[in-house]
C-alpha cells in the first residue's frame, strides 16, 4: 500500500462518523479561520482552491462572502468529501486527491489559482512542507496562499499546551512548530509574505503574495 493510499485510509476510517459532528465541535478550537476569509479579497471571477477541504465549511462560507468567485475543494478523503458534495452542491468543483501531488488541468481543468488556502490541514499531512510547496506551485502570478493552523501557544499556560496536543493526538494532528519558518524558506525574493499569531499563539497565520512576474 503507497503512502498516499495509507494516508487516505487512515483519514477515511477517523472521519467516517467524526464528520457528522465535524462542524459543531471544530468550530471551537480551529480558530482563525475566519479571520483567514475575512482578509481574502477575492475579486469576481477568481479561482479559489481549498486544499484538504474537508467538510466544505470553508468553501460554504467563502460563496457566501463572495459569491462571485470560482470555487474548488481537495481532500484525499471521500468520506470528508460525501459531506462536502452534500453542501455545497453542484456549483463547487470537487475532487479527491493528495495534497502533496496534483495537477489542477486533470483535476478541475484549470490552470491555476488566483488563492490557495490551506486551513488546518497541514497539521494532519505527514509531508506538510511538501504540501506547503505544491500549493504554491499551483498559484497563477500574483496568486495568494492563506494559511492557518496550530501554532505553538508560546503565550497559553503550559498545563493547556500539554492537555491540547493529547486532544489533538487522538485525530492524528501534529502542530508544526516550525511552520513559519517553512512559508519564509517557501518564499522567494519577490514574493511577499505576511504572518501573525492569533490568540497568544494558539493559531498561525500566513498570507503569501507570489510575485506577478512568476
Amino acid at each position: 500500500m503507497s503512502d498516499t493510499t495509507e494516508h487516505s485510509a487512515l483519514m477515511d476510517q477517523t472521519y467516517r462518523y467524526q464528520r457528522l459532528i465535524y462542524d459543531v465541535t471544530r468550530k471551537y478550537y480551529l480558530l482563525g479561520r475566519d479571520h483567514l476569509i475575512e482578509g481574502m479579497n477575492v475579486q469576481p471571477g477568481e479561482r479559489v482552491l481549498e486544499v484538504a477541504c474537508g467538510t466544505g465549511r470553508n468553501l460554504s462560507l467563502i460563496r457566501n462572502r463572495y459569491p462571485e468567485a470560482q470555487l474548488f475543494g481537495l481532500d484525499i478523503s471521500d468520506q470528508m468529501l460525501t459531506t462536502a458534495r452534500a453542501k455545497l452542491g453542484a456549483d463547487v468543483s470537487l475532487a479527491q486527491g493528495d495534497a502533496c501531488q496534483f495537477e489542477p488541468k486533470a483535476l478541475f481543468d484549470v490552470e491555476g489559482f488566483d488563492h490557495v488556502i490551506l486551513s488546518y490541514s497541514l497539521s494532519m499531512i505527514p509531508d506538510w512542507q511538501g504540501a506547503l510547496t505544491e500549493a504554491k506551485r499551483h498559484l497563477a502570478p500574483g496568486g495568494r496562499l492563506h494559511v492557518v493552523d496550530f501554532g505553538d501557544s508560546a503565550g497559553l499556560p503550559g498545563w493547556f499546551q500539554r492537555l491540547l496536543l493529547a486532544w489533538l493526538a487522538r485525530f492524528h494532528v501534529s502542530p508544526r512548530d516550525t511552520l513559519e519558518a517553512a512559508m519564509r524558506d517557501c518564499r522567494a525574493d519577490t514574493d511577499r509574505l505576511v504572518v501573525q499569531g492569533l490568540y497568544r499563539n494558539y493559531a498561525f497565520y500566513g498570507q503569501l503574495t507570489k510575485d506577478d512576474a512568476a
